[in-house]
């Protein structure tokens, strides 16, 4: 086959984004056939946040996924390979020798079309079959690819791709990816609360007996007080987040710089512990330069107060427990239930009194549930410089209407919550939990055999439908086990779904998700899923899933 930076061969398939990639490759001089000269393979951060947060989640999909030939790669928000897991060790062996190792960047330029460098170039997930890849070496795979974006910045942080020979591939990869994605992007949140957290405990401890120019700066934040306000200009704080990105390993180091006013001034930079590459910075004149004024220190100028989240989900996924988790204390929770039972008014002077604090969190618990008036007030909130954190909970995003969605569409931070039903490794823990709030006795517990019929049951209700069940097995017992007899009759009996292997378990859990969310609608699922109806009729056979 001749070089790439000659050919002009089409991929197969005429996809318009994977033509597009192809052009880009041949434009940067990839060869389809040549070896991956490019490769530059470079140290990785072991302790980045990403793959902080990433751990966890890859490792459950990476023991589902043992036994399917399968394999996975995690590229970073410069497209470099941080994490590597391969269930065949001829493909690891063939990866070695090709040099794709950690450290290696896999953008465009270097190895043409793949799942990792066309997901940068493209921003949305990218599914790349055999022979769409640039480099014949990759064209026995088919490979997706999905951004990992931080919940707060919208950023890509990263990559996730899972692989697998053409003939092994999976149509479902998608939605089996996805939600891995949604996990790693839900943990890198809370990584992100406590950093900010740390990182502003340091800062009020800093600036809060002092009058010199104090800033906290973290990886998506810049904190500062009156006196860096006066002293510093936008110029100075972009210089001195370049010096934030590489902070010393421990205790102080100092350096001198001149500002953009042509002043001179020295800078003590300190690592912040428990705040992820979180430094402080004092800045003082020096003394050959204009005296400074005394000014009062004030607290944390902020700018603009960030984003609503939304919690979205069906009724009874645990919305409402979610966005408390979420808020910060002080907290006030505002049911859309209350405007309905004691008036509008009432509601709204609440709410007003509420938003009024400049600390804590307020939750909208069921922005579609509430009249326009108040969606109005809740919107015109959204806008105030100064106000608490504010959580907002809905049913399915896509089920918003009117105002509510105006509402939503605010929110650049949500999180989603699926049914229990395709959250089935989570029953054990949920029911285990909600036992220990009703048991008459610690003594009581559920036997294996019980916790094995919950796990297998399809909870259309939820979680409200887990607690009943649990209420009702609490009060057959005293004390001791609870077993599968206690259960109320129609969760006494285990599924097939005990007999299917960890990647069939993934996918009748997505096909599940897109029947309930299309409401039974098959045509409507299979196009979700990215299925042909046949294929999705036999799935749903193979599975055994039923009620739809």
């Amino acid at each position: 086959m001749p070089h790439a930076a000659t050919t002009h061969d089409d991929p197969p398939g005429g996809r318009a984004d994977i033509a597009a990639s192809w052009r880009r490759a041949s434009l940067a001089g990839v060869e389809h056939d040549g070896p991956f000269s490019r490769l530059d393979p470079r140290d990785i951060d072991p302790n980045s946040s990403l793959l902080v947060g990433a751990g966890p989640v890859l490792d459950q999909l990476e023991e589902s996924l043992v036994g399917t030939g399968y394999s996975t790669i995690l590229g970073d928000r410069e497209c470099r390979v941080v994490r590597r897991w391969f269930d065949d060790p001829q493909t690891r062996d063939g990866f070695d020798l090709l040099n794709l190792r950690e450290g290696a960047s896999l953008l465009e330029d270097a190895v043409g079309t793949n799942a990792l460098g066309t997901v940068f170039e493209t921003r949305h997930p990218v599914l790349i079959n055999g022979p769409e890849h640039f480099a014949e070496v990759l064209r026995r795979f088919s490979c997706y690819g999905h951004p990992i974006r931080h919940p707060l910045t919208r950023r890509i942080e990263g990559v996730l791709d899972i692989s697998a020979v053409v003939d092994r591939a999976s149509p479902l990869l998608p939605p089996l990816i996805a939600r891995a994605v949604h996990d790693i992007e839900e943990r890198l949140l809370g990584g992100s609360r406590l950093s900010e957290k740390s990182l502003l405990a340091a800062f009020q401890a800093a600036s809060g007996h002092c009058r010199d120019a104090v800033l906290a700066i973290g990886e998506d934040i810049v904190m500062c007080n009156q006196a860096a306000s006066d002293l510093l200009s936008p110029s100075d704080i972009a210089l001195l987040r370049v010096l934030a990105e590489d902070p010393p390993g421990k205790g102080e180091s100092a350096l001198r710089l001149t500002l953009d006013s042509g002043r001179a001034a020295d800078v003590t930079v300190t690592r912040v512990s428990g705040a992820r590459r979180g430094v402080l910075l004092r800045v003082v004149e020096r003394a050959s330069g204009p005296h400074l004024t005394p000014v009062t220190i004030s607290t944390t100028v902020v700018m603009r107060a960030p984003a609503p989240t939304l919690v979205s989900g069906p009724p009874g996924t645990g919305r409402s427990t979610r966005a408390r988790h979420l808020a910060v204390l002080p907290t006030k929770v505002m049911r859309a239930a209350t405007a309905l039972l004691e008036g509008e008014a009432a509601w709204a002077k609440e709410f007003a009194g509420a938003m009024r604090r400049s600390e804590g969190s307020v939750v909208v618990d069921g922005i579609d549930l509430l009249s326009d008036e108040l969606l109005d007030l809740v919107i015109e909130a959204v806008d105030q410089r100064s106000r608490p954190q504010l959580i907002l909970t809905s049913g399915p995003v896509e089920s918003l209407t009117g105002r509510a969605a105006v509402l939503a569409g605010a929110a650049t931070v949500r999180e989603e919550l699926t049914p229990l039903g395709a959250r089935r490794d989570e029953v054990r823990d949920l029911a285990a939990s909600m036992l220990r709030d009703v048991a008459a006795s610690e003594s009581v517990h559920l036997t294996p055999g019980a916790l094995h019929a919950l796990a297998a049951h399809s909870w259309p209700g939820n979680l409200r439908e887990l607690k009943a069940v649990i209420a009702h097995a609490a009060a057959c017992r005293s004390s001791g086990g609870i077993a599968v007899s206690d259960l109320p009759e129609g969760y006494r009996l285990t599924t097939p779904v005990r007999h299917l292997s960890a990647l069939d378990r993934a996918e009748r859990d997505a096909i599940v998700v897109a029947l309930r969310a299309a409401d039974g609608n098959k045509v409507q699922a299979a196009r979700e899923l990215g299925l042909s109806r046949t294929t999705l009729y036999a799935r749903i056979r193979q599975l055994r899933i039923e009620g739809f």
